[in-house]
C-alpha cells in the first residue's frame, strides 16, 4: 500500500484477524474476550479511518488498539472482581484444552500468566507475535530501552518461577 491509498479494512481483516486474536487472546486469556477486543479494534479503525496519516502503518496501528483494548479490558475486569461480594464459579476449561498443548507449554505459559502485565506484554509481542524491539516499543507506547529491561526482566523471572515449579514438584 502506498501512502496515498485508503486503507482497505476487508483486506486488512481477512490479512490479519487471526493474528490479532491470538495476540488478544495471549493478552487477555479468554477467546471470547480476545474476539470481542480485536472487533473493538477494527471498529476503531473504521471509525478513525481517515486520520490514519499513512495506510501502510494500519497492522501497526491495528496492533496498537489490540495492546490498548486488552489492557482496558483487564482494567474493566479488575474493577468489577474488586467489587464483586461473592466468588465467581470456577469454570473448568475445555476438555479438550489438554490435548491441545504439551504440559511444557502449559507449564510456560502459566509462568507467563504470573509476570506484571508489561513484562507480558514483551514477551506475547516479541516471541508470539515476533515484532522487533521498536514495533513492540511503538506498539506500547514505551522507549526500546524499556522494551529490551522489560524483557531481560520477564525472562529472569520466568525462570525463577519455573525452577520454583520443579522444586516444588520434585
Amino acid at each position: 500500500m502506498s501512502a496515498g491509498d485508503s486503507v482497505d479494512l476487508a483486506e486488512l481483516y481477512r490479512t490479519h484477524h487471526l493474528q490479532m486474536v491470538r495476540l488478544a487472546r495471549l493478552l487477555v486469556d479468554d477467546l471470547a474476550s480476545a474476539e470481542d477486543v480485536v472487533q473493538e479494534a477494527f471498529l476503531g479503525m473504521h471509525r478513525n479511518r481517515a486520520a490514519l496519516r499513512d495506510p501502510a502503518a494500519a497492522v501497526g496501528y491495528l496492533r496498537q488498539a489490540v495492546v490498548n483494548q486488552s489492557r482496558s479490558m483487564l482494567r474493566r475486569r479488575r474493577t468489577v472482581r474488586a467489587h464483586l461480594k461473592a466468588a465467581e464459579p470456577e469454570i473448568a476449561p475445555p476438555a479438550d484444552s489438554d490435548v491441545l498443548l504439551a504440559e511444557e507449554h502449559r507449564e510456560v505459559l502459566r509462568a507467563v500468566d504470573q509476570l506484571p502485565p508489561r513484562q507480558r506484554e514483551v514477551l506475547v509481542l516479541r516471541y508470539w507475535s515476533d515484532l522487533s524491539e521498536a514495533d513492540i516499543a511503538d506498539a506500547l507506547g514505551i522507549s526500546k530501552g524499556t522494551v529490551k529491561s522489560q524483557a531481560s526482566r520477564a525472562m529472569a523471572a520466568l525462570a525463577t518461577i519455573m525452577q520454583e515449579g520443579r522444586d516444588s514438584d520434585g
